[in-house]
């Protein structure tokens, strides 16, 4: 279809980069206040920069070569070698024929004019002959009649300027043809390349496209005023020798991978350069940029590759980042092949038409080479419009997006009045109070400051936002080697840094009421909470912050965090916390079915996470490593982009983790934490086949604890699957079959409910390794239910497939059994009851009063599914319809309502007790790739990859880890019964207070004189440690190989948990010497009891 646009508004005026500043120049001049520079424009750091020398990296930059002689590091090309030479067109001259004549049928264009319209049309707009073979002389007709309709209409303008439009599109080609001024960019306006780049280049299809853009070199008008000129897009759809699904993404061989239209139009030098950078391309987590010099030409070519999925609005955005900087464009395409690499090639030029101060070219494509990264972090931020005016620079309102994202997470707090009305409400013995509180908090956190509402706010303040980058720069830009040398270049020359106070106050009377400063002010916060960032960084995938979580309120959230990391990229944003220097946890990636549920999932994000680290915290009692957890939430047009989203995040991570090495690709960093940090992962929620990539990442990046980074991962590399050997699921089990043992229940007549079906781990294990009467399990797909018991072979059949109930055989269904799936509706079910929608019904099942569940074990399901409000459906007559209920999946039901149920007579664990099962097997995994060197690792911990054997030592261990973990597991359980028992407390209050008697204990025995007694350090690593490490390498070695501070973590848990344990959370002020007396008589002479005694006396004082 052809379509016509015409735009007769006159384009704003934008306020352009100002005076350049040298590099090279004092600090203080840039530093005062100047208003001959209106304008912020970031500037990073020289490549000439000291380094330690060179390491793996995620991304490329071209780095200066001594062989060339253009003094600035590009490669220059010879002007007859570059680009494209399209294959002539032996048809154009009849084409050209036969246009006119259809040109003349219609009548619209006067006789004497036809030909110069046709001549201008094929001549003068930089169309090449590929074009035109492909498209039909009527098509062409009517965009040459349309074009010349333009001119017609923009006759009668005031101005006489030309504004030309045209736009067809099919499903294999493209074309679009604008006007603009070289080095403007379009504030209003039709957006053709954010157009064809939504429809052609980021589409969710399989089918490639192809883009070439050329500038036609004349000036559009008569008007002696006009600087505009014609930019035509044109689009062909990719033609591969092999399906790109079917190609190899480490493919680089050209000849295979390249486009046809691509093949035949690339001169051999376009070629070279083009399989030079795609063999960099696919071995990098980044974007390669190259920057060539042509011969004889002021332009200069970029050459960016990159993987496709991974930068959506890179094309368009990158326009914007060049016209900021007053240079244009002569010609652009971007080549697509079928490993999944993606090549745009820009020719660059100084934009001669526009008014204003501009650096020379070398040094704008330096920068534009710089920010380019930020782009590819965040293509299109929500404060790119102030970026396209002028108002901020790139830099400016990447950190104004990063900003609005933690206002979202921590300007929504609840305040100290709720934390007044809180401790005036006896919330205990009142649940109307509790439920009170309840829904005031949840109002609290969602109607105060929405997205929306705190975007507009920091819209209206574009000044002050430049004055807190300018605070957030001054300290995080790097200086050099870190040595303290000053001569670097300020990101906002024309910005006077202002003291902390001068910056509040600024803000104070700046902002137009209080929730205007309430936001403003959270700037502040931000700053003063990033220890280090890789904003700087020249090369980065993500945006990572690690932040001092000290500005939390201790009335939200008791127990402090140790360390926060805050991510953000273009398909996500994402959280890790830990409670503990070492810690372990999950990183889960949290989708969106719409945009209300990305609403909820957003504004839930920080609390969840920090939910889900507290358990962790919790469960994590009985090893080394405390808790902690990673969350990553897909934005809502980005639900397919799992994998992308979760390899930058990752990336991002190490950057604050790794030292950086090599200058003007990782730049040293401001460290203000000041401490060398490692982190433990593993899989969670739609991550677990992401971990072996994560693994190998650390280690190509060259992580020394590439080993331990991540837990979960293939066999091949040393993990230990916790699926395929039930490992969550063997705790979880312990809880169940000990109320069985403890109220002599016959499991094969325990009638039993389940969530999270026979597709997870933890539900398929379930199945497989329970023996009870299941009468219903609800997962992803639907309800399957039944009173006579559902068939316990047919589950175990998709248990071992791994599928949802909905392949469940249906004629395996008594009479009373159903099925409703999440897409059914208006549903009969044997009762009669109508179900009008499959979707409501499988949300809310676990909440009927079905009459036939003994037994709820919920092994998967969202945060929160039974809260203080839905719990009161599950309580009749004050009387639980559950009796019992062991929580496998992690926050599946919020305290308040655990309490409520014990109330009611439910016998109940919480998650922090029943789901460890996982990060012990973890832990142990952890231990052996920090105790074995990488030969022995390899030889003992990874199993073959192409027969899957596993090493007899890997057999063996995986049996201990198992026992380890029914062993904690049952002495958690006893632990728990007899104290509420002896005390009626709640069991889930009692769990809690275990699992902190246990952490807290272990922090101070960690630095205790116990440790520092080397008779008693070896003789309880010799009890903690697995005996088959011991056995096969020996505790010597081990205590050599492993960190000392993860010893002491073993030394202080394995301890502290076997008292408490024994015990009690509250035991009597001698319990610890008499707990410590029996050890010592297995490690000792009695010789040293007398200093045992005293050591253990003053342990337990302290």
């Amino acid at each position: 279809m052809l379509a016509l646009a015409m735009d007769n508004a006159n384009l704003p005026h934008i306020n352009r980069f100002p005076e350049y500043v040298d590099p090279f120049e004092d600090l203080t001049p840039i530093m005062a206040t100047s208003s001959a520079m209106p304008k912020a424009v970031a500037r990073l750091q020289s490549d000439t920069e000291s380094s330690r020398g060179p390491s793996p990296q995620p991304t490329h930059f071209s780095v200066p070569l001594l062989s060339h002689n253009n003094n600035n590091g590009h490669r220059v090309l010879r002007s007859a070698t570059v680009g494209y030479i399209a294959p002539e067109f032996q048809g154009k001259v009849e084409q050209m024929a036969a246009v006119k004549e259809i040109i003349q049928q219609s009548s619209w264009i006067p006789e004497p004019l036809i030909d110069e319209q046709i001549r201008w049309f094929y001549e003068k707009l930089g169309i090449d002959d590929v074009y035109f073979k492909i498209e039909t002389p009527s098509v062409i007709a009517n965009q040459i009649t349309s074009l010349y309709a333009a001119k017609v209409a923009a006759s009668v303008r005031e101005d006489k300027q030309e504004e030309i439009r045209l736009d067809m599109e099919a499903h294999d080609h493209a074309i679009y043809i604008d006007t603009s001024v070289p080095g403007r960019a379009r504030v209003g306006g039709p957006h053709y390349e954010q157009r064809l780049e939504s429809k052609y280049l980021d589409h969710h299809g399989r089918t490639k496209y192809r883009v070439e853009t050329f500038r036609s070199p004349a000036v559009l008008g008569d008007s002696p005023s006009s600087k505009a000129t014609l930019r035509c897009y044109f689009v062909y759809q990719c033609l591969f020798k092999q399906k790109p699904e079917e190609t190899d993404p480490k493919e680089t061989r050209l000849e295979v991978i390249a486009d046809h239209g691509f093949w035949q139009k690339a001169t051999a030098n376009t070629k070279q350069i083009y399989q030079e950078i795609i063999e960099l391309a696919v071995n990098r987590a980044g974007p390669v940029i190259e920057i060539f010099d042509i011969e004889g030409m002021a332009e200069k070519r970029l050459v960016v590759a990159f993987r496709a999925r991974t930068a959506r609005g890179m094309f368009s955005a990158l326009s914007d980042l060049y016209h900021y900087y007053g240079v244009t464009s002569s010609r652009k395409y971007v080549e697509q092949f079928a490993n999944g690499i993606t090549v745009m090639s820009v020719y660059l030029r100084p934009a001669m038409s526009l008014e204003g101060n501009y650096p020379s070219l070398d040094e704008s494509i330096h920068q534009i080479t710089k920010e380019i990264s930020l782009l590819y972090c965040i293509p299109h931020n929500k404060f790119h419009n102030l970026f396209l005016t002028g108002e901020l620079s790139i830099q400016e309102s990447v950190y104004a997006h990063a900003s609005w994202v933690f206002v979202q997470h921590f300007l929504n707090r609840l305040g100290p009045e709720y934390t007044s009305l809180s401790a005036l409400l006896d919330t205990k013995d009142n649940p109307q109070a509790a439920l009170l509180l309840s829904k005031l908090k949840r109002r609290l956190r969602t109607e105060t400051f929405t997205p929306d509402y705190i975007l507009q706010i920091i819209q209206a303040y574009p000044g002050l936002v430049r004055d807190l980058y300018a605070s957030f720069a001054s300290v995080h830009l790097a200086l050099g080697d870190g040595g303290g040398n000053s001569s670097y270049i300020s990101p906002t020359p024309g910005t006077k840094v202002l003291s902390d106070e001068k910056l509040q106050e600024k803000i104070s009377h700046t902002a137009l009421n209080e929730h205007d400063e309430m936001v403003m002010t959270a700037f502040r916060v931000f700053n003063k909470a990033i220890l280090k960032t890789n904003y700087f960084t020249p090369t980065k995938v993500a945006l990572s912050f690690r932040l001092d979580p000290s500005f939390l309120p201790d009335a939200e959230y008791p127990k402090p965090l140790y360390g926060m990391f805050l991510v953000m990229g273009a398909e996500f944003r994402g959280f890790h916390l830990r409670f503990r220097d070492i810690s372990r946890g999950g990183i889960r990636i949290v989708k969106s079915r719409s945009k209300e549920a990305y609403a909820i999932n957003a504004r839930n994000l920080f609390d969840e996470n920090y939910g889900l680290a507290n358990t962790q915290q919790r469960k994590n009692k009985d090893i080394p490593e405390g808790g902690s957890k990673g969350v990553i939430l897909l934005d809502p047009k980005q639900q397919d982009k799992q994998r992308e989203a979760f390899e930058k995040y990752i990336d991002s991570i190490l950057d604050l983790l790794l030292p950086a090495e090599t200058p003007g690709i990782k730049n040293p960093l401001v460290d203000l934490h000041g401490k060398e940090e490692i982190l433990f992962m593993g899989p969670d929620e739609n991550t677990a086949d992401l971990v072996d990539w994560a693994t190998e990442h650390a280690r190509a990046r060259g992580a020394p604890w590439w080993k331990s980074f991540f837990t979960g991962k293939s066999p091949n590399l040393g993990g230990i699957p916790h699926d395929k050997y039930g490992m969550t699921t063997r705790s979880v089990r312990e809880y169940v079959k000990g109320i069985y043992r403890k109220l002599n229940l016959d499991a094969s007549e325990v009638r039993k409910m389940q969530t999270g079906g026979p597709d997870g781990d933890l539900g398929s294990n379930e199945i497989l390794l329970g023996n009870e009467k299941w009468t219903a399990i609800v997962d992803g797909s639907g309800v399957l239910a039944d009173p006579n018991g559902l068939d316990k072979e047919e589950l175990v059949r998709l248990a071992r497939k791994r599928v949802m109930i909905s392949h469940y055989d249906m004629s395996k269904l008594s009479k009373d059994g159903y099925r409703v799936l999440c897409e059914d509706n208006n549903v009969t079910l044997p009762s009669g009851e109508l179900v009008t929608n499959g979707t409501t019904f499988r949300n809310t099942y676990h909440l009927r009063d079905t009459g036939m569940t003994d037994v709820f074990v919920p092994c998967g399901g969202r945060p929160e599914s039974i809260d203080l409000l839905s719990v009161s459906k599950l309580i009749k007559n004050g009387k639980s319809t559950i009796p019992y209920i062991v929580e496998g999946a992690n926050l599946f039901i919020t305290q308040d309502a655990k309490l409520r149920l014990e109330a009611a007579g439910c016998v109940l664990y919480k998650d922090a007790s029943t789901n460890k099962g996982g990060v012990t097997s973890s832990s142990l995994e952890v231990l052996a790739s920090l105790s074995f060197d990488d030969k022995a690792f390899e030889e003992n911990m990874c199993c073959d990859a192409k027969t899957g054997e596993a090493p007899e030592f890997y057999k063996e261990y995986v049996k201990q880890v198992q026992a380890k973990i029914q062993e904690n597991a049952q002495l958690e359980f006893e632990a728990i019964w007899r104290e509420h028992e002896k005390t009626g407390t709640p069991r889930s209050i009692l769990s809690d207070q275990l699992s902190w008697a246990i952490t807290d204990l272990d922090e101070e025995l960690q630095h205790s004189e116990l440790w520092a007694n080397e008779t008693i350090r070896y003789g309880v690593l010799r009890d903690a440690l697995p005996a088959l490490l011991l056995e096969k390498i020996g505790l010597e070695t081990i205590v050599s190989r492993v960190p000392e501070s993860y010893l002491r973590a073993i030394f202080g848990s394995y301890l502290a948990s076997r008292f408490v344990y024994e015990f009690g959370g509250q035991p009597s002020q001698f319990a610890f010497f008499d707990f410590m007396s029996k050890r010592m008589a297995k490690i000792t002479s009695q010789n040293g009891t007398e200093q045992m005694r005293r050591t253990s006396v003053s342990a337990a004082e302290a």
